[in-house]
């Protein structure tokens, strides 16, 4: 697997950009629609600019620790198991200066998907779908240090336990999970989930992996302890993205054809509430004050704002079209 990095854009080093403005908190949302990721002020709402990925579609983002780059795995034109384009690179974008400054491109079509940090080694984990991996990248040089097997096709999205010592795949078609150790570089259990699953998350202790049932409205929750499934959890919807509080205490889970973000008490393990969004939701963040959840809605264009505490939205933020992965940039 061969990469190359294009040079940062000559014109970056002549912009004067203030420290101040570019330590400042940003919210990342990817418009699959328009090709572009969505840069926003979170605290008026405003989307300061939609920066084109390069014509062809990114689902996911995430933020350097940094906050200062956001990496945007370049999908291709098609859903998950579905023919089309099989896109082949991660483009990196300077947050502060809205620009791509950086490439990564594999040597072959390869579907590189959800992104995600490393809490511990601070390394970018990237599903690859087509290769049945994970690969393995340093941030910093933007080059590819290894690869997880994932055991499975399909391997779509990705939750990584805070200890660093596992990493768990959603794999859609098969309708299973992938538990990996990292350190070992090998899978240590497949778990069936059912015919079909999307989306997983992880609680911040560690003890849980959610992934949401296509087939059923339920929620399997599966105990890292024994990686198996230990319970279900009915909701009035099938389930897609899902994000818990930082205090454990809730997971948001988003209802797409109820257009509702079901709240999940993960004492009780049951839904306790659910909240009413914009059209089709897609993925939940939770913000990491947990005093807020931000929540896109692809056929609303938008990305909902939830007070957590009031469980109401407080705010629509018209981002662009068809908005999908949300993440975070900055403190």
């Amino acid at each position: 697997m061969h990469f190359f990095l294009r040079a940062a854009l000559p014109a970056l080093a002549c912009l004067a950009i203030p420290a101040a403005l570019a330590q400042q908190p940003r919210l990342l949302v990817a418009e699959k629609g328009a090709q572009s990721l969505a840069i926003v002020d979170p605290a008026n709402g405003r989307v300061l600019a939609l920066v084109p990925e390069g014509g062809i579609t990114g689902h996911e983002v995430i933020a350097s620790a940094d906050g200062k780059l956001a990496f945007v795995p370049i999908y291709g034109n098609s859903g998950v198991g579905a023919p089309g384009t099989d896109g082949q690179n991660i483009a990196v974008i300077d947050i502060a200066a809205r620009k791509v400054v950086g490439n990564i491109a594999f040597d072959h079509g390869i579907r590189p998907h959800c992104p995600m940090i490393g809490p511990k080694d601070g390394r970018l984990y990237v599903t690859t779908e087509l290769d049945q991996t994970i690969t393995i990248i340093d941030p910093k040089t933007l080059k590819i240090v290894g690869t997880l097997p994932t055991g499975q096709p399909e391997s779509h999205m990705l939750a990584l336990s805070h200890d660093g010592r596992r990493a768990y795949t959603a794999n859609v078609g098969p309708g299973t999970v992938s538990v990996i150790d990292i350190a070992a570089r090998k899978v240590l259990k497949i778990i069936t989930i059912s015919a079909n699953t999307q989306r997983i998350s992880i609680s911040p202790d560690d003890k849980w992996v959610f992934t949401a049932d296509q087939t059923k409205p339920q929620m399997a929750v599966i105990s890292t302890a024994t990686n198996t499934v230990a319970k279900w959890i009915p909701m009035e919807g099938i389930g897609y993205g899902a994000a818990p509080t930082p205090d454990g205490r809730w997971l948001l889970v988003a209802l797409p054809d109820q257009n509702k973000v079901a709240v999940i008490d993960l004492k009780s393990m049951q839904v306790a509430r659910t909240v009413a969004v914009g059209t089709y939701p897609q993925e939940v963040l939770v913000r990491p004050d947990g005093k807020a959840a931000y929540v896109s809605c692809e056929k609303a264009n938008s990305v909902a704002e939830i007070d957590l505490a009031a469980s109401k939205v407080t705010r629509t933020i018209q981002t662009g079209k068809y908005a999908d992965g949300v993440a975070w940039a900055g403190r």
